[in-house]
């Protein structure tokens, strides 16, 4: 086809292309390839740096929606459309999370998903020390130095530091140089590695304070939320007799929650009802020795 005769098709009414066919009327593929072998769509195939699409007549689309599901359907569906675009940017999040991308992504993904990997409950035990009297998106916005800084978190390496390797981590710009969180962030690791050997796991050991399955708190205000609990305060005092720093019951709440021991999202937060459902599916099972 010529450039001429699709300048003169162009000039019928105003064209559209499929995926405008499908995302602005809900037509599917099927039923553009259906109308255009039965004659009721006229198309152009175009390329775009060598991508081929087709674009319709945008009255032609207009007229078979109407004809094929009466004069209210187009109404009615473009209607349907706007309304789910509007419920998808009105997504409801717990709002602590405020609107930084970095915050609320941690909270979209992370936050509250039970976890039973020890490299990442490490890291959340080490990284929750690291914020006391800090704010938490102090810490997320140093993850990624943390990372690096302290060898991706494998708990065998972080154990094994020598004292050289934590003046070193003194000078690190990447994370919270403090000096008794350096040091204990590797006093810990040590002891780590003993539950480790004792329980099986980390795992193991931890899960343990919440019988094995995540407490769904249900609360509804942010003012519900609570510092600490019975089971942060038997974690915390068992942890501190086996001789780990930076761990009070308010840090290990925050722990908690952050490994999903603890569901604490708002009750109309759209992962609270996400993490309910896997949470009723998933069964866990710990070794209570």
């Amino acid at each position: 086809m010529t450039n001429e005769s699709n300048n003169l098709w162009f000039q019928k009414g105003e064209t559209i292309s499929e995926k405008q066919a499908l995302k602005e009327f809900g037509l599917s593929y099927k039923d553009i390839v259906k109308s255009i072998r039965s004659g009721g769509l006229q198309y152009r195939q175009q390329s775009y740096f060598g991508n081929p699409f087709i674009r319709l007549l945008r009255k032609e689309v207009e007229a078979l929606i109407k004809n094929k599901n009466g004069n209210n359907f187009l109404e009615t569906r473009r209607k349907k459309i706007k309304d789910n675009n509007k419920m998808k940017k009105e997504i409801i999040r717990c709002p602590w999370c405020g609107e930084d991308p970095t915050y609320v992504n941690y909270h979209d993904t992370e936050w509250g998903t039970p976890i039973h990997d020890d490299k990442i409950l490490f890291e959340f035990l080490i990284l929750e020390g690291a914020q006391a009297g800090l704010s938490w998106i102090t810490i997320l916005k140093r993850r990624e130095g943390y990372r690096k800084a302290y060898s991706d978190f494998d708990v065998e390496k972080v154990a094994r530091y020598s004292s050289k390797k934590v003046e070193s981590l003194l000078q690190d710009q990447r994370i919270i140089r403090n000096r008794l969180k350096v040091e204990s962030s590797v006093a810990n690791a040590k002891l780590f590695l003993k539950i480790q050997e004792e329980f099986g796991s980390f795992d193991n050991y931890s899960w343990r304070f919440v019988d094995g399955k995540t407490i769904v708190n249900k609360l509804k205000h942010l003012s519900e939320m609570r510092p600490t609990s019975k089971e942060s305060d038997n974690f915390s005092k068992d942890l501190k007799q086996r001789g780990f720093k930076f761990v009070g019951s308010t840090i290990i709440y925050s722990h908690m929650q952050a490994v999903g021991m603890v569901n604490d999202h708002l009750v109309d937060c759209f992962r609270y009802k996400q993490l309910t459902a896997k949470t009723k599916k998933m069964k866990y099972h710990y070794n209570n020795t």
